[in-house]
């Protein structure tokens, strides 16, 4: 007998339901209908007991056959059960127990947030035992474009239209202010275009010294089904106490929740429209 302690016992579930899943799941990746024969491959069913599964799914419509050329494919009430999901999803539901979570693994302060009325929109905060207070960024705040990671987000992923009167005003305000010489803030539309094929090619933004001057921050997008931003999730905290780097714990651990909430958004692949700077 070992000193690990009893084993809790696992969940018993009913495995024709889970085996009815993997087909569905396999229709689902493969995009298109499929011959039978195929599905069996791709499921690891015989051909024989896949039949049987083909047959319930197609009762209750979750699969449909071709007749034309006996293809089987997603069905009808599919599509009623993927409206009902995304009519049912709550971003502010889907992530704040977990951005909790995420705050006490990581330490520092971590955000959920939105494009709102006036722009980038913080909706919910989670403080970690480095965190401090940040007036400045409660719920409620809307934090520039060009100086926040969040703002960073949606300059990389929301259309030109809705995204270049921010910049255009912000370039201009920050003409006439000082900001901190480490600061990574674009001055120009040139910088500003070589920010966003930055946040494009890490799938994450960052910016050193752009809201207070000793805090830093790094930020992930969430996208829905159509691949549109929706959100991000950033983590914030004291230069030299957060690392920063787009290889390091806080990055990739709010890039992993960042797409495991978009996954749940019904989010496939991610589009946009590109900021296109003026010359």
């Amino acid at each position: 007998m070992n000193g690990d302690g009893p084993k809790k016992a696992s969940r018993k579930g009913i495995q024709s339901i889970e085996i009815g899943f993997r087909v569905i799941d396999y229709l689902v990746a493969a995009g298109r209908p499929m011959p039978l024969k195929t599905i069996a491959t791709g499921t690891g069913l015989s051909a024989s007991k896949l039949h049987f599964y083909l047959v319930s799914l197609l009762e209750v419509g979750v699969v449909h056959q071709d007749n034309r050329t006996g293809h089987y494919g997603l069905g009808p009430y599919t599509l009623k059960l993927g409206i009902a999901g995304l009519e049912q999803f709550d971003i502010f539901t889907a992530a704040r127990d977990r951005l909790v979570d995420l705050a006490n693994e990581l330490g520092h302060s971590v955000f959920l947030g939105v494009w709102g009325n006036h722009g980038p929109t913080i909706i919910y905060r989670a403080d970690g035992s480095y965190s401090r207070s940040v007036f400045e960024l409660r719920v409620g705040s809307v934090l520039p474009v060009l100086r926040s990671a969040l703002g960073r987000l949606f300059l990389a992923y929301l259309p030109e239209g809705l995204i270049s009167s921010f910049v255009e005003t912000e370039l201009i305000d920050m003409g006439r202010r000082p900001l901190p010489a480490d600061s990574d803030v674009p001055r120009n539309r040139m910088e500003v275009r070589d920010l966003i094929a930055e946040i494009r090619n890490h799938s994450l933004s960052r910016c050193r010294a752009g809201l207070i001057s000793d805090y830093t921050a790094v930020s992930a997008p969430i996208f829905d089904h159509t691949g549109l931003i929706i959100a991000g999730i950033t983590v914030m905290g004291l230069r030299g106490i957060l690392d920063d780097e787009y290889a390091g714990k806080s990055a990739l651990s709010i890039q992993a929740l960042a797409r495991e909430i978009s996954s749940e958004a019904g989010q496939r692949t991610t589009s946009y429209i590109p900021y296109v700077t003026k010359t």
